[in-house]
């Protein structure tokens, strides 16, 4: 990774697994960091450990819960101070979690893992501009190869399993990053849009899960899945890599993109259909209240 001293990062869930990792290499290339999580206590001590590790290198935290709808707008308010912020990584996310519902009628994993990120990268689109090379990054998972997208029952009102709704959630992810680089490419003011995926990587979220799927989650994560330092890497060559085109997808170039180094890798079909990309995209402004607002060309 180059050096990226004057570039300003924003990193949600910055304090643990992957988002810790990638905080933390950004941080040591001399870029500045601002910790975008959920729990500001714990956004402070990663921070104070960041800037005894680097001193002169700035990191800051910024407090948003992405379930919260007035939560995302101060923070995006807070962080569109900034003069610039030249890469948001949509890093955030939960997984394995029980049945439940947002007051705006979203299915939990959905709105934490998509709708958060699609509100507070649209809120964030003014600052993005003022830098000379917008990006965003947007992490997914190999799992949204599984997922299955429906757009009338974004409650899972009908038959939920935790896995089937993390699986759309990552979809969602992936389709939203391919929709923002269709609709950024006759921008004026572009926003590059960058997709990665972590591969199979023993996270916090490895543990979260309960009964025998989550202790069957909790043993494979120590014994088969890659490092956090590993998993971070396609996120973080997808954020410092100058030379991506819009749509690019990252992910590890080991057997079945599980493990490895950071490679192009092919998105599904499903990610790439641009009427789904429609259509969620017209659904998350429904359920956020938020717009995008493409610069024109």
């Amino acid at each position: 990774m180059a050096e990226q001293k004057g570039r300003t990062f924003v990193v949600t869930g910055a304090t643990s697994g992957l988002g810790l990792v990638t905080a933390r290499e950004l941080a040591a290339h001399g870029g500045r960091v601002l910790l975008a999580v959920r729990d500001a206590a714990r956004g402070e001590e990663v921070a104070s450990s960041l800037r005894r590790a680097n001193p002169g290198v700035e990191v800051e935290v910024r407090q948003v819960d992405l379930l919260n709808s007035d939560s995302i707008r101060r923070a995006a308010e807070e962080i569109g101070e900034e003069e610039s912020v030249d890469v948001l990584v949509n890093n955030a996310g939960i997984s394995m979690v029980g049945h439940s519902v947002t007051a705006q009628g979203a299915e939990h994993h959905l709105a934490a893992n998509h709708l958060g990120h699609f509100a507070l990268t649209a809120l964030l689109a003014p600052a993005l501009r003022r830098s000379p090379a917008p990006r965003v990054v947007t992490v997914t998972s190999y799992l949204h190869e599984k997922g299955e997208l429906d757009l009338d029952d974004v409650a899972w009102s009908r038959k939920y399993t935790p896995i089937a709704a993390y699986s759309a959630s990552k979809l969602a992810n992936a389709v939203f990053a391919v929709e923002l680089a269709r609709r950024e490419q006759s921008s004026s003011s572009p926003i590059t849009s960058i997709l990665a995926h972590p591969g199979y990587s023993n996270t916090p979220m490895q543990s979260k899960g309960t009964g025998i799927t989550g202790i069957a989650m909790r043993v494979s994560g120590k014994l088969l899945a890659q490092s956090p330092e590993m998993g971070a890497l396609p996120q973080l060559f997808a954020a410092t890599e100058p030379d991506l085109a819009g749509g690019s997808y990252i992910g590890p170039d080991g057997r079945g993109g599980r493990s490895g180094h950071p490679e192009l890798v092919q998105l599904s079909a499903a990610a790439q259909d641009p009427e789904l990309g429609r259509r969620l995209w017209e659904r998350s402004q429904q359920l956020t209240g938020v717009r995008w607002h493409t610069a024109e060309a």
